[in-house]
């Protein structure tokens, strides 16, 4: 994309290059202000202090670092800066990292619904806090191993030159197609995706079957798999949303590596980006608007912060917020 003579086809490329880092930069800020607002509602709200919400905390982690580590650098790589070749394919395996955790974060939000509902009565003993943080850290540990694959002999052939000289740093340059579909796509997002939406419709119909026999059942339990299915459905929709946002631009690997010949539009590949990113200032979003208690710690944060502003100093003390209403 980078030109070195002066015409109108660069004046149009330059104009381009401009708008694609402004679109950038404006998710950037929106994905690392939203998911920084969810940690801190899960940090002052007692009522989220459940191994759920820990994955919920690394998938925004996952979505902040979207903001401050893969925009910059897909920014940087789209503009073919020169780089050493192991550079640029360093910097490429970063963005596999962070998108990897994102998908496993999912996973194991999935996975902790599913054993909400099927083990009611022993999850609590069975799924901690401490044992949802390490399996935090193992989702964050398997997306670092997946995603640093090709630094260890998968990716574009070296030439002569790349060797010893700088390259145009992009993506398609250093990374093999071979590796992004049959590795990164079919192994590490449609069969997560598979396996997470046969969860969730495993979810679905026990809380449906539960919710069936409701003159079988007090209350108590009536009330317990309402709430279940509520944010089920909150957490369904952001794999949906992810799903929606991630696949297009997978799918023109998939062209690319399938259709040696078929040329994908630059402008289609620049939306398939948007949406990837864009995807990391969703969720944020849908738990503002799905997630009634996450809502309502969101207006007292807001609260705060304008009765700091008026009274130049915060008239409450730090700590958690005095929250604890279910939904």
């Amino acid at each position: 994309m980078a030109k070195v003579t002066s015409s109108p086809g660069m004046e149009r490329w330059e104009h381009a290059d401009m708008m694609y880092v402004s679109i950038e930069t404006t998710i950037a800020l929106a994905s690392v202000l939203g998911n920084v607002l969810v940690i801190l509602v899960v940090r002052l709200n007692r009522a989220f202090r459940d191994p759920t919400f820990c994955f919920m905390v690394s998938l925004a982690l996952a979505d902040i670092a979207v903001g401050t580590l893969v925009i910059p650098l897909a920014v940087v790589i789209s503009l073919g800066l020169k780089t050493p070749f192991y550079t640029c394919l360093f910097l490429s395996c970063l963005l596999l990292i962070i998108t990897q955790s994102s998908i496993l974060s999912l996973m194991a939000i999935a996975i902790d619904r599913y054993l909400r509902i099927r083990i009611p009565t022993r999850y609590g003993i069975v799924v901690t806090q401490q044992r949802a943080w390490v399996a935090v850290g193992l989702c964050w540990l398997l997306s670092l191993l997946a995603g640093l694959v090709p630094m260890l002999g998968w990716h574009q052939a070296l030439s002569s030159n790349s060797s010893t000289s700088p390259i145009q740093c992009q993506f398609v340059a250093v990374m093999r197609m071979d590796y992004m579909v049959y590795f990164n796509f079919f192994g590490w997002v449609v069969v997560p995706l598979t396996i997470m939406v046969g969860l969730y419709a495993e979810i679905f119909r026990v809380i449906r079957r539960q919710l069936n026999r409701r003159a079988e059942a007090v209350a108590d339990a009536s009330k317990y798999y309402h709430k279940e299915l509520k944010l089920a459905k909150s957490l369904a929709l952001v794999l949906f949303l992810f799903t929606l946002c991630w696949l297009p631009l997978h799918i023109m690997n998939c062209v690319t590596y399938f259709c040696p010949g078929c040329q994908v539009p630059k402008s289609a590949l620049y939306v398939g980006i948007f949406m990837s990113h864009g995807n990391s200032a969703l969720n944020p979003l849908v738990y503002a608007f799905r997630i009634q208690r996450f809502r309502t710690t969101l207006v007292h944060i807001g609260q705060r912060c304008v009765l700091c502003r008026a009274h130049e100093s915060c008239p409450y003390p730090p700590g958690p917020l005095p929250i604890a209403e279910k939904t």
